[in-house]
């Protein structure tokens, strides 16, 4: 059965096609499938170039449990997308459903838009005029695309870089936007709740460190370094014994990298299931194993101090090459089946929890093509746009409020761990952060615009205009398919009136979100 891949060179699409559309759009996943059918909609030609094997990225690649805040500011097509989730089980909206039951709604969504729709698509090269305006792509297997607007829909935002247009990477300081909980921070969730040694040797420096530990302590607190959070897999799990297919050891386990998940365990004894970094609740399920609506099927996710993210190593992924995003790609598979492989038979492991884990499995139904294991990983941040706007700390926490809205956002800002250090001669999770705003906030069209001067017919809908820590609120799916939506409607402004993506008014702009009822704060 074939492995999950991010790129593989016998499956690049190898064409001469030559595509003419009103917009093109780089990235099948929701965002930019609601934006296909939008511009559709609006009498566009469109379309989507998609450098995954399947659309929908996280939506369909098992984020099933959607993390949302609060869901009275999602409208427009996203709040369609759940409800048509909803119609799928029978009921009025669903919000944590199975992999393969979002796919189909995604599915159809691209054929009912009659998009051009273009799998294995790798962006190869990007030409610019002298105003920086793009005339045309290039794809790796020789298809090519012309377009009046392009819109940048994927997750590690590359159309946008290979436009010139101005982003970030990583972490900025405390300094750079007047924040409080961007950079460097040590804090308490996720992380080893009592000391835990970080030498090969307990005690002895000079044996090395364990896998997957920084031989150093953090740079001073709230200080930036241009380092990402740590990516997983969003895996569907069951514990149906009719459907489970047990944990395997993939190829290369390799034990010893789960020594300081083995250290980190033995410590259980002093922990309770009241603590937050403890793995097991009290009616014995594994934390963050969400059940869905089917319930003998989750969406797992990180939870504690060592777990199914692969921290630190996510850092070069934004700016790597396709070949390296693969090898990447493929060690974070590794690491991660074989975390659940050791959690489930290595005598390392409590008997407790050993035995809770040895229930679950992949599930037999899901990701049938590639050995049940989710076609996306999950990029949680790559690069981001330097915008006309950037949303940052103030809007997040409404110190300060736009003029120009075209989204809102409700979630909590949300970053996983960046790396592990040595602190007085113990191991620490470095990175997380997870601070809960006073309420809704609005996201400015400049936050998917370039800045004025920089490429008049490129919109950002992922990789969108943000601080780092701003972006751990922004960068939840349903938020990326409201704003795929507005820059769906935007590129038709831009289009239908002939300028640039920086000039079309909002004027304009607002009644048409208004008209798609998306929720947009108060007039």
């Amino acid at each position: 059965m074939p492995t999950p891949h991010y790129f593989l060179p016998e499956r690049i699409l190898r064409s001469d096609e030559r595509l003419d559309v009103d917009v093109c759009i780089y990235g099948g996943t929701a965002s930019g499938v609601i934006a296909a059918k939008t511009a559709a909609d609006e009498g566009l030609s469109v379309a989507i170039l998609n450098p995954a094997f399947m659309l929908g990225g996280m939506t369909t690649g098992g984020l099933g449990w959607t993390d949302f805040g609060h869901k009275d500011v999602i409208g427009g097509r996203a709040r369609q997308f759940y409800r048509d989730l909803g119609t799928e089980y029978g009921r009025d909206e669903e919000w944590a459903f199975e992999p393969s039951v979002a796919q189909r709604v995604i599915d159809r969504y691209a054929e009912a838009s009659g998009a051009t729709v273009r799998h294995g698509t790798f962006l190869a090269s990007c030409d610019v005029d002298a105003d920086g305006r793009i005339t045309e792509i290039a794809m790796l297997g020789g298809l090519r695309c012309r377009a009046k607007v392009f819109v940048d829909c994927a997750y590690e935002g590359d159309l946008m870089a290979q436009a010139g247009v101005p982003y970030s990477v990583g972490r900025e300081s405390n300094a750079t936007f007047g924040e409080t909980i961007n950079g460097v921070q040590v804090r308490h969730k996720h992380q080893f709740d009592h000391p835990v040694d970080p030498y090969v040797v307990p005690g002895d420096p000079n044996s090395g460190v364990l896998y997957g530990v920084e031989p150093r302590d953090a740079a001073p607190a709230g200080s930036g370094d241009g380092r990402v959070q740590a990516y997983n897999f969003r895996v569907c799990l069951t514990d149906d014994d009719a459907i489970r297919v047990p944990f395997a050891a993939p190829d290369g386990y390799d034990p010893a990298h789960y020594e300081l998940a083995a250290r980190w365990l033995a410590t259980f004894d002093r922990l309770g299931p009241d603590d937050f970094n403890y793995s097991l609740r009290e009616d014995g399920l594994i934390r963050k194993f969400d059940r869905l609506a089917k319930p003998h099927k989750t969406d797992a996710n990180n939870h504690g101090a060592v777990s199914s993210d692969f921290i630190g190593q996510s850092w070069t992924w934004p700016e790597a090459g396709f070949a390296r995003r693969e090898r990447l790609f493929q060690e974070h598979v590794r690491w991660q089946r074989g975390f659940y492989y050791f959690m489930a038979n290595d005598e390392r492991v409590p008997d407790h929890i050993r035995s809770a884990y040895a229930t679950w499995g992949m599930a037999r139904d899901e990701y049938v093509e590639t050995d049940h294991w989710p076609h996306q990983l999950y990029v949680r941040e790559a690069r981001r746009l330097r915008g006309k706007a950037t949303l940052t700390e103030a809007d997040v926490t409404l110190k300060h409020v736009c003029d120009d809205p075209i989204a809102m956002g409700s979630y909590m800002m949300d970053s996983h761990n960046v790396q592990r250090i040595i602190r007085d001669g113990r191991v620490f999770n470095e990175g997380d952060v997870q601070l809960k705003g006073p309420g809704p906030y609005v996201v400015s069209q400049g936050c998917i615009t370039p800045p004025d001067g920089s490429c008049p017919n490129l919109l950002v809908a992922v990789c969108a205009s943000a601080s780092h820590i701003a972006f751990g609120s922004l960068r939840m799916e349903p938020v990326f398919m409201i704003m795929g939506e507005s820059a769906a409607l935007a590129a038709s402004l831009a289009v239908k009136e002939g300028t640039s993506v920086q000039d079309v008014p909002y004027a304009k702009l607002r009644p048409k979100l208004e008209a798609a009822e998306q929720v947009i704060g108060s007039s």
